[in-house]
């Protein structure tokens, strides 16, 4: 991709009315449909809040999985990726080899890896990138371990903190130290320092009630960083946070990088839990285009998209641009839509529903269309989708 057409999406897909007017409407729904020019405003405007901060921005892939979007955050000043699972980071990162991305790519995994076999692919995925991992077991040091001395490698480690959300990480200072210890003890591991990853935070409805909770797990994370410099670790990389708590991060302090990632899409639940707040001042770029596929009843109509459509962990979606109807789940293939005063659904129709969870809606896909108002401008493929190993 050349200078001139660094804000084109990659086009993976032959599309023969491709950049026509209305050629959204020839779409196959239900579709995940994405508004380029609120999608190139979202990433630009968090790097621009982190770099005004003097803050590191790494984002999260595991919200797009695109080494499209990839590219659009590494372009726009981000210092690497954060990757959820190691299948998803060798996706990506290999794509944007292909696509001829012109630097070698910082990455973070950010859930531990269990098992001498995803150690030894960790190893080799680190000959095609910067390579960060996190551990919080002694085993999880010693498999590192070993699989780096096989390959004759070093390898970057940091120590996963609990603060608060009980998923992975020590529990506190002691553990973190012994793992520390054990990892400088290694020989073929490098110490660059600690995640604490708040996921409990980012929907915290209220900023006030929000900022307490943060403040509280950052304190935890806080405590353990001065143990382990106090006893000889400096701790280098503090890396944690995401969109819903972003600007209370900066605030705080205490993380040098941020590995936020729904920005750049937003979604319902970041809508009902950030309201009006600073950190949900980002567009809502991500919809799903669903066709009313039968109108024979008076109080609703039904739509193409259902279960299979979008995650359904965060309650129903949206209709956007209607606030007098409700949407609610019909089935596996379908969604009812309630009649509402102002409208007259009729078959064939097409409505942009606003997804609940935009993560694990978009690994229901396999490609992301590019829309500017009526007009298809590009596809990004989905990667990493299902990369969940």
């Amino acid at each position: 991709m050349n200078d001139a057409h660094r804000d084109e999406p990659r086009r993976t897909v032959v599309f023969d009315h491709f950049g026509e007017e209305g050629s959204r409407r020839l779409l196959t729904t239900p579709a995940l449909v994405c508004d380029h020019d609120l999608l190139i405003e979202n990433v630009a405007r968090m790097a621009t809040i982190t770099a005004l901060a003097s803050v590191a921005l790494r984002p999260h892939v595991k919200s797009h999985k695109s080494a499209y979007i990839a590219r659009l955050q590494l372009e726009a000043g981000a210092t690497g990726l954060a990757f959820a699972k190691l299948s998803e980071a060798e996706a990506v990162i290999a794509r944007l080899g292909d696509d001829g991305f012109p630097t070698r790519v910082s990455a973070l995994l950010t859930s531990p890896l269990v098992g001498d076999a995803l150690a030894r692919r960790a190893v080799r995925l680190s000959h095609h990138c910067d390579l960060t991992v996190v551990v919080d077991h002694l085993d999880g040091v010693d498999e590192l371990t070993s699989a780096a001395q096989e390959a004759n490698a070093t390898l970057s480690v940091l120590c996963d903190v609990d603060v608060g959300l009980a998923r992975t990480g020590v529990t506190g200072a002691s553990e973190a130290l012994r793992v520390v210890e054990r990892i400088k003890a290694s020989g073929r591991l490098r110490f660059d320092g600690v995640q604490g990853y708040g996921g409990h935070l980012q929907h915290v409805p209220g900023r006030e009630e929000r900022r307490h909770a943060t403040k509280a797990s950052t304190d935890r994370l806080r405590s353990v960083v001065q143990v382990l410099e106090s006893e000889g670790h400096p701790v280098t990389l503090c890396t944690g946070g995401g969109t819903g708590t972003s600007q209370i991060d900066i605030e705080l302090g205490l993380l040098s990088e941020l590995q936020c990632g729904s920005y750049v899409f937003m979604d319902r639940e970041y809508r009902d839990a950030l309201g009006d707040d600073v950190e949900g001042r980002f567009a809502q770029s991500l919809l799903i285009e669903t066709t009313v596929i039968s109108d024979l009843r008076e109080t609703f109509v039904t739509a193409d998209a259902g279960l299979k459509a979008m995650a359904t962990d965060a309650d129903t979606p949206l209709v956007l641009g209607h606030d007098e109807v409700n949407y609610r789940f019909f089935g596996d293939e379908h969604g009812l839509v309630t009649r509402g005063f102002q409208n007259s659904f009729r078959r064939g129709d097409r409505l942009l529903l606003v997804p609940p969870h935009c993560d694990p809606t978009v690994d229901k896909y396999d490609l992301i269309w590019l829309v500017r108002g009526d007009v298809v401008v590009g596809v990004a493929d989905v990667v990493a989708r299902g990369c969940s190993q």
